[in-house]
């Protein structure tokens, strides 16, 4: 049932009561993460200042926003997304070359299984400056099966026990396009790949700049602390291996919480957009041989701090 939009007592007030115009309803999917917004073309969106600032506010509300039926046009899509800043192209599949920005990700009949998307994963943090967000559409879906799945990482940390709140606050951690994408490579690829996206480092913790949100910030391109091997943390080599590892792999598994996430089956024309600060996502692959064929605009972020 749809609800007036409220903001939680523990979340940034970002939508006071009557703010949103009338015709624009949004359904909360879960208690902590995910609208569905009803009333809203992302169309009008494109050319409507005050639509899109009534978006965007939702968007910091609830982290990801669920639309269907939305027969835009690519240069609307692209438009749109670029309200939110800057595009980015993805480093392997490149862009549309008549719409630059806008990456498709088709996969059909002859694909294979792959094991990138269907990971808990925020997206492109071995970049520098990880993506802000996507919007993201679905041109083909399989009649079942497909779902994507999104995480509140934000909630995570604030309900992590508060002595591994105190222990990972000062934290920073390694993120690697190599150990991942570029696992499969040849040894001479996978370093070229390496160079031209050397590892990031990022907070463990990272704030959000919009919000002040503290948000838990590891995934599953994060390989290792960089300064964990500190005096309060190791007494015994013990405590550093695998002590480390075992302390960021409990971390990582913090977005396999259900209670953490929203579930969305895709149809033909749906959309997602998401906040990639505060979220990680997982692409459910339990469709091949079936196709699948999606539509991503991702946003320049900004560096995690």
């Amino acid at each position: 049932m749809s609800q007036t939009i409220q903001p939680r007592e523990d979340a940034p007030a970002l939508v006071r009561s009557g703010v949103l115009r009338p015709s624009i309803t949004a359904t909360p999917l879960t208690c902590t993460i995910g609208a569905e917004l009803f009333g809203v073309n992302l169309g009008d969106a494109s050319r409507d200042d005050d639509l899109f600032a009534e978006i965007k506010k939702l968007l910091l509300q609830y982290k990801v926003l669920f639309l269907r039926d939305q027969d835009i046009t690519r240069a609307e899509h692209i438009a749109f997304a670029s309200r939110f800043g800057q595009l980015e192209d993805h480093p392997v599949l490149g862009s549309d070359p008549h719409h630059p920005g806008l990456v498709r990700i088709y996969k059909e009949l002859d694909s294979k299984p792959e094991h990138y998307e269907n990971a808990l994963h925020c997206d492109a943090t071995w970049r520098a400056c990880p993506p802000m967000g996507a919007v993201l559409r679905c041109v083909e879906t399989p009649e079942v099966g497909g779902d994507t799945i999104w995480v509140n990482m934000a909630e995570a940390y604030r309900r992590l026990p508060e002595h591994i709140r105190t222990q990972i606050a000062d934290l920073r951690a390694r993120h690697s396009i190599e150990a991942t994408f570029g696992a499969v490579l040849p040894t001479e690829e996978r370093h070229a790949l390496k160079a031209r996206y050397p590892d990031a480092e990022h907070p463990v913790v990272r704030t959000h700049p919009e919000t002040g949100e503290q948000i838990l910030f590891v995934n599953s391109f994060t390989t290792h602390f960089v300064n964990y091997h500190r005096p309060e943390h190791v007494r015994f080599g013990q405590d550093y291996a695998p002590g480390a590892s075992n302390l960021l792999n409990y971390l990582i598994s913090q977005a396999a919480v259900p209670e953490y996430q929203v579930r969305w089956r895709w149809q033909k024309n749906s959309f997602a957009i998401w906040d990639n600060r505060s979220t990680q996502h997982y692409a459910v692959q339990d469709y091949w041989p079936a196709v699948r064929k999606m539509e991503r605009a991702g946003i320049v972020g900004d560096r995690p701090f």
